[in-house]
């Protein structure tokens, strides 16, 4: 899962605000988490995973790095919690459990291991994507771990701790034969994506291409939650979803009427990042970099990728990225 007097100022936050999946292209994110998502049945799915949806989720835990934890500011320090907000909305990402109010996901798991490298006790909150940027900037939250992907606008406002690659993915009906590579491959389908998102970006973007070569544009759907699209979809009423990779792949693995028809960056034509995302010069975004470093360091990041069968998008590396290293490499 990617809008002033004071209502201006509200508006234009909020506008930088829906990403990762959902509504300002320039902030779009790498997902819209937002609606629920179906739960898979019992067993292995095809990639092998067994993916637990149960409340009981026996997660990986990690050991408290003492370096890592003493870079924690103070402040966010004192009452030894770590306030981390999630979308709840997109398999394997971040969802509710079978008790249908329990967060659960791969962006849950890495958040309780770097509260636990940080020797802080983890206050999982779920919010609306909409949501996130406003109360992180107002304090409300003290990080995000939410598919979040870092862009040119989002640095302007947050700190990123990297942790995952970030792409997006076309998929379609198994009886489809799309490949999708590049704005060619659409001209004049019906694709569903999330208001606001990194994908409308890109595939705003491919119009443009589009229209300069006299070709018809894609026509872009927009609908309320994962059920609705996905509905869309398999009916025919869409010919295309663009969403974030692990959900496309989960659905993939899990459903016997979809399939994966392409793949692309989510900070396309450059290339992204999932990152952990917390207020711009609070001095967390460190701390939480070296806590991630101590899990890639450890196993214990590459054992929870793997518990969610994402292992393809592991990073060697976790890196701070700011406004001033944003684009740089460093």
């Amino acid at each position: 899962m990617l809008r002033t007097t004071s209502s201006t100022k509200k508006r234009k936050i909020l506008a930088l605000a829906v990403l990762p999946a959902v509504v300002l292209p320039v902030l779009a994110g790498c997902s819209d988490p937002g609606a629920s998502a179906a739960q898979p049945e019992s067993g292995a799915a095809k990639n092998g995973v067994v993916y637990n949806t149960s409340v009981e989720q026996n997660r990986i835990r990690g050991e408290k790095d003492a370096a890592a934890a003493s870079a924690v500011p103070e402040a966010i320090a004192k009452d030894g919690k770590l306030t981390v907000a999630t979308t709840a909305g997109s398999i394997p990402l971040s969802f509710h459990a079978t008790d249908d109010k329990t967060p659960i996901g791969v962006e849950v798991d890495i958040a309780q291991l770097v509260a636990d490298k940080l020797g802080l006790e983890l206050d999982l909150q779920v919010t609306s994507w909409e949501n996130w940027p406003l109360k992180t900037q107002s304090g409300d939250f003290e990080a995000v771990f939410s598919n979040v992907g870092i862009n040119a606008a989002r640095v302007k406002l947050f700190d990123f701790s990297t942790y995952r690659a970030a792409y997006m993915g076309f998929e379609a009906k198994k009886s489809s034969t799309y490949d999708i590579k590049g704005s060619d491959d659409i001209s004049g389908l019906k694709i569903s994506v999330g208001s606001g998102t990194n994908q409308e970006k890109i595939l705003l973007a491919w119009n443009k291409e589009l229209e300069a070569k006299g070709k018809a544009p894609a026509t872009l759907q927009y609908y309320s939650s994962d059920a609705d699209t996905i509905l869309a979809l398999s009916s025919g009423r869409t010919d295309l979803n663009l969403a974030p990779y692990p959900s496309v792949t989960y659905r993939e693995n899990t459903r016997d009427d979809l399939k994966v028809v392409g793949k692309v960056n989510a900070g396309w034509p450059a290339e992204t990042l999932v990152a952990a995302t917390t207020l711009k010069g609070n001095g967390l975004a460190p701390a939480i970099t070296d806590a991630l470093n101590s899990t890639i360091k450890d196993g214990s990041y590459g054992k929870v990728l793997e518990r969610w069968g994402l292992s393809e998008e592991a990073i060697p590396e976790s890196k701070t990225v700011t406004e001033a290293t944003f684009g740089t490499g460093k």
